[in-house]
C-alpha cells in the first residue's frame, strides 16, 4: 500500500488544507486502510472517505468542517475541535465557557472563551454536558504500529446472504456498515423513533439514498411498541447500535443478552461504550490526531467527518470477521489505529473526491414498519 497515493487517489487531500493554499496530503495510512477494508465488500473503500463531499460539493476550508459545522479553535495549552450541528448547541456550548452564546454565530464569543480554557478542563466538561469537543491529538502523539483491525483485508469476500440485520444507527458510520452488510447480501431493517429520525434525511438526499437504498425502514416508539423493538433484536443475526449504551438499554434492550443468543452486536460510540463522550466524524478525528498540518504547523481538517466512513468501513469487516460477539467500535481508536508516525504534506494538485451512481432513492421513514412486524407476527 502506498498511502500518499491512496490519499490522493480517493480525493482526501483535495479536501485537506486552507482554501487558498495547496491541497494536503494526511498523516497515516487511513485511506490504505479503508481500501482494504473494502475489499471484503467489493466496493472501493478509500473512495467512501469523500463521497459525501463529492455529493455536496463541498470543499476544504481550513480550521473549519467541509461540512461547517466544526472548527478548530485554539485553547490555552493547544487546540480544540468544536462541533456546533445541533439545535441546543450554542445553548449547551454557553454552558461549556459559562457564558451565553447568541444561536445565530457563536463562534466569536466562544473562540475567546476556549482561549483561556485548558485541553483537560474542555475535555472533562464536554464529556459532562454531551458536547461534541475534544482536544486535539497531535498527529505523532500515539502512532500505531498496525493500523486498522488486524487481518482484516485478507479475511476474504463477505458473504451475509439469508442473515437479518437491525440497524439502530444514524447518520453516517453506522449506517455504512449497515449499507456495506446488505452489499454482502443480508436484509437490512432501519429503525428510526417518531420522536428522533435519522437526522441525515435532512441532508443531502442523494447521500441518503446511497447509504439506505434496498433497506426497510420502520418507525417504532420506544414506549408503545417495545414488544416489536424486543422481537426485531430477538429476530437480527446483527445488531447495529450507533449511540451510547443507556440509550438502548433505556428500551430494555441489552447487547450482552442478545450476543448470549447468538447475535452479533456492533456498538459504535465516539470513544467506546464505557465513555460518557459524544462526538461526531470530524471533532472525532482530529482528537484522535488525525489533522493535517498547514505551513505555520497549525492543524487544519482531513476530508470531510473522515472518523464515520472509516468507521463503518471497520465496522462491517469486524461483524463479517467476527460472528456471535459483541464488538466496541471507538471511533477514536479507528482513527487512531491509522497513524503510524508518517507525514504528510503540500502537493500542487489533488484529484476531487468522487461518487458511486445515485439509485433511485431510499426508503421512506417507515415505509415499511407494517410489513415487518407482519413478518414477526406481529400488528402495526
Amino acid at each position: 500500500m502506498d498511502a500518499r497515493a491512496d490519499w490522493l487517489a480517493c480525493g482526501v487531500a483535495a479536501l485537506t488544507g486552507h482554501p487558498d493554499g495547496p491541497p494536503l496530503v494526511p498523516p497515516g495510512r487511513a485511506a490504505s486502510v479503508a481500501a482494504g477494508l473494502g475489499a471484503m465488500f467489493g466496493i472501493d473503500g478509500a473512495a467512501l472517505l469523500g463521497e459525501r463531499a463529492a455529493l455536496t460539493g463541498r470543499t476544504r476550508a481550513g480550521r473549519t468542517s467541509v461540512g461547517g459545522a466544526c472548527r478548530l479553535v485554539p485553547l490555552s495549552d493547544g487546540w480544540a475541535a468544536v462541533s456546533c450541528a445541533r439545535p441546543d448547541d450554542p445553548a449547551l456550548l454557553g454552558a461549556l465557557v459559562e457564558h451565553p452564546l447568541p444561536d445565530d454565530d457563536p463562534w466569536p464569543l466562544l473562540r475567546a472563551a476556549l482561549a483561556v480554557m485548558p485541553a483537560a478542563e474542555l475535555a472533562e466538561r464536554a464529556t459532562l454536558l454531551g458536547v461534541a469537543a475534544a482536544p486535539v491529538a497531535h498527529p505523532s502523539s500515539h502512532p500505531s504500529s498496525h493500523p486498522g483491525p488486524p487481518g482484516v483485508a485478507s479475511a476474504g469476500r463477505a458473504d451475509l446472504r439469508g442473515r437479518l440485520v437491525v440497524s439502530f444507527a444514524a447518520l453516517w458510520a453506522g449506517p455504512l456498515c449497515a449499507h456495506l452488510l446488505r452489499r454482502a447480501g443480508a436484509a437490512v431493517v432501519t429503525v428510526e423513533t417518531p420522536q428522533r429520525p435519522d437526522g441525515a434525511r435532512r441532508g443531502e438526499p442523494r447521500f441518503h439514498a446511497l447509504l439506505h437504498h434496498g433497506e426497510r425502514s420502520v418507525v417504532l416508539d420506544p414506549v408503545r411498541d417495545r414488544a416489536a423493538l424486543h422481537a426485531l433484536v430477538a429476530a437480527a443475526d446483527v445488531v447495529i447500535e450507533g449511540s451510547r449504551p443507556r440509550a438502548l438499554r433505556a428500551w430494555g434492550l441489552h447487547a450482552e443478552e442478545a450476543v448470549a443468543r447468538g447475535s452479533t452486536w456492533v456498538s459504535i460510540t465516539a470513544a467506546g461504550r464505557a465513555s460518557d463522550r459524544v462526538g461526531f466524524g470530524d471533532d472525532v478525528a482530529a482528537a484522535a490526531g488525525l489533522v493535517a498540518l498547514d505551513r505555520d504547523g497549525l492543524p487544519v481538517f482531513v476530508g470531510d467527518a473522515i472518523a464515520d466512513p472509516l468507521t463503518g468501513l471497520t465496522a462491517a469487516a469486524l461483524a463479517v470477521r467476527a460472528p456471535g460477539v459483541l464488538h466496541d467500535v471507538s471511533m477514536t481508536a479507528v482513527v487512531a489505529d491509522t497513524l503510524d508516525g508518517s507525514a504528510g504534506g503540500p502537493v500542487e494538485e489533488a484529484p476531487l473526491p468522487r461518487h458511486r451512481e445515485i439509485p433511485s432513492g431510499g426508503p421512506a421513514l417507515g415505509a415499511d414498519t407494517a410489513a415487518v412486524l407482519a413478518d414477526l407476527g406481529l400488528r402495526a
